[in-house]
C-alpha cells in the first residue's frame, strides 16, 4: 500500500442507524489506507464514540478513525477543509444537497443518501391478505417510521369497496401495535426523535386532512404513562380517495399532480398514505 495515495474521507451519520450506517462506510476506507473523519449527528452523538472506543481498545492507532462531534459550523469546516478528499452523507435532503453542492465545489468526491417516498403496490386479486397486512404494517410503522425504507405510501388496486376492506383490516392490525419506551419489552413503536419532528408529522397530518383526505388512525395524542412529555405519536393510517372515488393517472401535460402533503412529504414518522387506483398502469 502506497501511504502517500491515501487520503482523508469524511462522513455525516443520521440518528435513526447511528451505529450501522458508519459501518457501512469507514471499515472499507481503513482496509484501503485512508484516515477518517465521522461527524455524527448532534441527536444521536453516542454511537460513534462507542465504535471508536472499541476500535482504540483493539489497537487501532490514534489518528486514523476521528470523531468530531457538532452541528452546521463544525459541517462547514469539515467540507470546506483541503484535506479531505471524499465525503460520504446519509440524511435529510436539506442538509444532503447542501453538503453535496458545497463539497463538490470544494472538490471533494461528494457521495449523498437523502430522503425517499417509498411506494408499494397490492394487486387485489391475488395477494394473500393476512400476511399482506403484517408485512405492509411492519413496514410502514417499524422503528417509528423513522428510516429511508420505510413504507410510506400503499397503492391498492382493483374495487374500491374491496380496497376499503383492506384498510379496514390495516387499521386494525396497526391498532395492535403498543406504543412506548423503545427499551421496555413488547413495545412495538418507540418515540419520533425530538419535539420538532412530533410537530412537523402532527403538521402534515391535519394538512392532508384539511386538503380532503381521510384519517382513518389517528396517532396524534397519544400518552405513555410515564413519558407524558415523550415525542409519541402512534400509528397513523391516511386514505387520499375522496368520496369513494378512484385516484387515477392522466398522461395529460396539464394534468394537476397530486398534490396532498401526506403523498408528496417525507413525514418520516409512522404515519401510512392510502390510495386506490383501478389499474394497475395507474399505480
Amino acid at each position: 500500500l502506497n501511504i502517500k495515495q491515501s487520503y482523508t474521507k469524511m462522513q455525516t451519520a443520521p440518528f435513526n442507524f447511528p451505529a450501522m450506517i458508519p459501518l457501512w462506510m469507514f471499515p472499507l476506507a481503513l482496509a484501503t489506507g485512508n484516515t477518517y473523519v465521522l461527524k455524527p449527528t448532534e441527536k444521536a452523538p453516542s454511537a460513534s464514540l462507542l465504535l471508536a472506543k472499541h476500535l482504540h481498545d483493539l489497537g487501532l492507532p490514534p489518528g486514523v478513525l476521528n470523531i468530531i462531534q457538532g452541528a452546521k459550523p463544525t459541517v462547514d469546516g469539515i467540507v470546506t477543509h483541503p484535506g479531505i478528499r471524499a465525503i460520504s452523507f446519509v440524511g435529510s435532503n436539506q442538509a444532503g444537497e447542501y453538503i453535496h453542492d458545497v463539497g463538490s465545489r470544494h472538490g471533494k468526491r461528494v457521495q449523498a443518501n437523502l430522503g425517499a417516498k417509498n411506494h408499494a403496490t397490492v394487486m387485489m386479486n391475488d395477494a394473500d391478505r393476512d400476511s399482506t397486512v403484517k408485512a405492509v404494517v411492519g413496514a410502514a410503522f417499524g422503528a417509528a417510521g423513522q428510516r429511508c425504507m420505510a413504507l410510506s405510501v400503499l397503492i391498492l388496486v382493483g374495487d374500491l369497496e374491496e380496497s376499503q376492506s383492506w384498510m379496514e383490516q390495516l387499521v386494525e392490525e396497526a391498532m395492535k401495535l403498543k406504543v412506548g419506551n423503545g427499551f421496555v419489552e413488547g413495545v412495538d413503536v418507540g418515540p419520533l426523535i425530538s419535539k420538532d419532528a412530533k410537530t412537523r408529522a402532527e403538521s402534515i397530518i391535519q394538512q392532508s386532512i384539511d386538503q380532503g383526505a381521510t384519517c382513518m388512525l389517528d396517532g396524534r395524542g397519544v400518552v405513555v404513562k410515564g413519558y407524558e412529555t415523550g415525542n409519541f405519536l402512534a400509528p397513523t393510517v391516511i386514505s387520499l380517495n375522496q368520496q369513494q372515488q378512484y385516484i387515477t393517472h392522466s398522461t395529460d401535460s396539464n394534468a394537476k399532480p397530486l398534490s396532498n402533503p401526506a403523498y408528496t412529504e417525507e413525514i418520516f414518522a409512522p404515519v401510512l398514505t392510502i390510495l386506490t387506483v383501478p389499474t394497475l398502469e395507474d399505480a
